[in-house]
């Protein structure tokens, strides 16, 4: 007995995390005193040698200042790459402890719009967080639909409907990933992995579905016998609009009642669909009220101690995630402390060489592992897990003992209709009035970068956290695929995180003697970003910009000067260097010949590399489309064609190269006129495009030039006869006279 105790005992001090540095740090130490040492010499420099009042000293003083913020900058991120962690879990020591006794987790997930967020995208996401390598009965998903949508509403039925299959089908054959959509669009990998009849089963009745779900959403209307199958579409009546609808609360899959079942008579997870009350004279707070309404609604229907928020557009791609998370929770030693546990957020429909920057590894792999080290990751907004209780406002406490046994047990006598009504009560907009929501108890309001806030508020209450990027990636979801939509992304990040740093939740004011220096300076990474704009369009613009006027060159001058600088940085100097290299090691006497038309050639082809790629590479939205691409192809060609070989054939090009522009003029209205978007999505600008095509259409007709031809040889035979004629006429004159 004692032996067995001791064995147990052993058994529970192994950790089911480690915490391991990364590698590499001692050559980046060195490298950044190096640095830091280059630094301070620019610095001197510029303290040292500030000109006289009048002879540029204002810019040289606006360098030294561009400088120094970047100096200060630069320190700021070391304080998150010094000592970056990694961490790396145990899960199979979680299993042997905890397997019988595994905590219930509640899963929220937050759509606002069926046009931007395509309900059959949703549902996908939907049914992989039902499908997680866990306890069914211990998984409870919740829809929050800001957009108060009943195309939403019928698309989570349909799912609840498919998940009946699709959860078996998952775990009988261990598939990854567990997004329908994903899943299939990867058949080739997958197929074989299956019974080949069962897959195409699988298959039929998932894009029957999404086809179905689709066909509604592009109609606006759901068909009417759909609508007597559940008594949750008969809360859209007459007086139903977006802005301006009662609150919803449906429990479309109880998996406390034991008649929830799938195909191989295992309960299924609980589903619920969430519509806030949205009445226009109150302000309903997006995606934090959302997430607030969700966690009051989890409380009296399952009440986990555990929540997962997910964005819609952020399918699961490892099975396993719910218990890598928990191996944080719950580890005997450390595990107390962690209030939230973060994945990092990674896309999978970027190209190739990412022209948008969106992949962030170097924040993942870097800073978020170096924040991790110093007291804990930020809280991104998506792919994390909180404890219940700090969502709740709770300041940690070493006496504090988390029950990981809550909402587990058997539901009392409420019947489900009584529980959705008390739900529903919860979302009310008046609910929040003369509380603490929003402030101290849940997701903070008043800031768009409501996650960044909320996430610095656990840590200012004591709590740690921790981040964990698994060799396959936990969420998986669509980045911006265009640049106009990259850039609204950023500046919205850049403007939410510089709000907080010039409020009372400034790290360095809110968090002063409550997180260390180190975290303090890592949440201002991001709040500077912003900021940094400034100093730089000074360094690499108006200093220059004022030398130049300085030496007498006009501001055109300056322009052209920096923008042959750049040519002949990529031209000129790329030739000298490559000839010259090539000469000293003997490999060949050739040479570039630098011509103009060499120059012009590879700065437009280099230029526009991004575009050559959206016409013929991308496959995601960021393609142009291909009656756009034909259309373009035809206008050069012709043009080409038509100038260059005029002159020589006597314009028999003029009327094929008239068919041709017309016919790619054709296509580029038909795009217009068939793909025009809905309502509200640019369609203005859209018409607006369509009407000026029009235009160059009609005002810019095809004509049929003529040209000249003289014959000189004839001019000549005239001119004498005239100049006889005439002298025979004089002679006549004088002798008359």
């Amino acid at each position: 007995m004692e032996t067995t105790a001791a064995a147990t005992a052993a058994e529970r001090r192994r950790p089911l995390f480690t915490t391991e540095e990364l590698g590499g740090r001692a050559v980046y130490r060195v490298q950044a005193a190096t640095v830091a040492a280059g630094i301070l010499l620019v610095l001197y420099y510029r303290a040292t040698r500030v000109p006289a009042a009048g002879e540029g000293r204002a810019a040289w003083l606006g360098m030294a200042a561009a400088e120094l913020w970047f100096a200060v900058y630069w320190v700021i991120a070391q304080s998150v790459r010094w000592r970056p962690f990694r961490r790396r879990t145990f899960r199979d020591r979680l299993a042997e402890r905890y397997e019988q006794n595994l905590p219930g987790v509640d899963i929220f997930v937050c759509t606002a719009d069926p046009q931007s967020e395509p309900p059959s995208l949703v549902i996908s996401t939907i049914l992989s967080v039902m499908a997680y390598n866990y306890p069914s009965e211990k998984i409870s998903v919740y829809l929050s639909d800001d957009g108060g949508s009943i195309l939403t509403f019928y698309a989570l039925w349909e799912a609840s409907i498919f998940a009946k299959k699709w959860l078996p089908f998952c775990k009988r054959y261990n598939i990854e990933p567990r997004s329908p959509a994903a899943y299939f669009s990867e058949s080739k990998v997958h197929h074989n992995l299956c019974i080949p009849k069962e897959w195409a089963l699988i298959k039929n009745l998932y894009e029957e579905m999404r086809e179905r779900i689709d066909t509604a959403t592009m109609s606006g209307k759901i068909p009417e016998e759909m609508k007597l199958k559940h008594k949750g579409f008969d809360e859209w009546n007459s007086d139903f609009t977006l802005k301006n609808h009662q609150p919803i609360v449906q429990i479309l899959i109880d998996g406390k009642n034991r008649n929830a079942i799938d195909d191989d008579r295992n309960v299924l997870p609980t589903l619920v669909y969430v519509a806030r009350e949205k009445r226009p004279q109150y302000h309903h707070n997006f995606k934090a009220g959302a997430l607030n309404a969700l966690i009051r609604v989890s409380s009296v229907i399952s009440d986990s101690p555990v929540i997962l928020n997910v964005d819609c557009d952020m399918y699961s791609n490892n099975s396993d995630s719910i218990r890598d998370a928990l191996c944080f929770f719950l580890d005997e030693e450390m595990g107390q402390k962690i209030g939230f546990v973060q994945y990092p957020q990674i896309f999978n429909n970027m190209t190739q060489n990412d022209i948008y920057g969106n992949s962030f590894n170097v924040s993942y792999h870097v800073e978020m592992c170096g924040l991790d080290s110093v007291g804990g990751c930020l809280y991104i907004g998506t792919g994390c897990f909180h404890r219940r209780e700090i969502l709740c406002g709770r300041i940690f406490s070493k006496d504090y003992k988390e029950n990981w046994n809550r909402g587990i047990k058997e539901r009392g006598k409420e019947n489900i209709n009584e529980i959705e009504e008390k739900a529903t009560s919860l979302v009310t907009c008046t609910y929040e009035h003369r509380t603490q929501w929003g402030n101290d108890i849940g997701v903070k309001y008043g800031f768009p970068a409501e996650d960044i806030i909320t996430g610095l508020a656990i840590h200012c209450r004591g709590w740690e956290s921790a981040f964990i990027n698994p060799k396959r990636a936990a969420f998986l979801g669509l980045a911006p695929s265009t640049l106009a939509q990259n850039i609204l992304q950023h500046k919205r990040w850049s403007e939410g995180n510089l709000t907080i740093f010039l409020s009372k939740y400034c790290s360095f004011l809110f968090g002063h003697g409550k997180i260390k220096l180190q975290l303090q300076m890592g949440y201002c990474i991001c709040g500077l970003w912003a900021a940094n704009s400034l100093p730089t369009l000074y360094y690499v613009t108006l200093y220059g910009l004022y030398e130049a006027l300085l030496s007498g060159d006009t501001l055109k001058g300056w322009w052209n000067g920096q923008r042959m600088w750049m040519v002949k940085s990529i031209t000129s100097y790329l030739y000298g260097f490559i000839d010259t290299i090539r000469k000293c090691v003997g490999m060949s006497k050739m040479s570039f010949e630098v011509t103009a038309k060499a120059i012009l050639c590879g700065m437009i082809v280099f230029i526009n590399m991004p575009i050559y790629e959206a016409m013929f590479l991308r496959k995601d939205n960021g393609r142009i489309p291909t009656a756009v691409t034909l259309a373009s192809i035809g206008f050069t060609t012709t043009a080409a064609v038509g100038e260059g070989e005029y002159g020589r054939q006597g314009g028999v090009q003029i009327p094929f190269q008239a068919a041709t522009v017309a016919a790619g003029k054709l296509l580029v209205l038909y795009y217009r006129a068939t793909h025009m978007p809905a309502g509200g999505e640019g369609r203005a600008a859209w018409v607006g495009m369509e009407a000026a095509e029009v235009m160059y259409t009609v005002g810019r007709p095809v004509v049929c030039p003529v040209r000249r031809r003289t014959f000189k040889d004839r001019l000549a035979e005239r001119l004498v006869t005239f100049v006889r004629y005439n002298c025979l006429s004089s002679n006549w004159i004088l002798v008359h006279a």
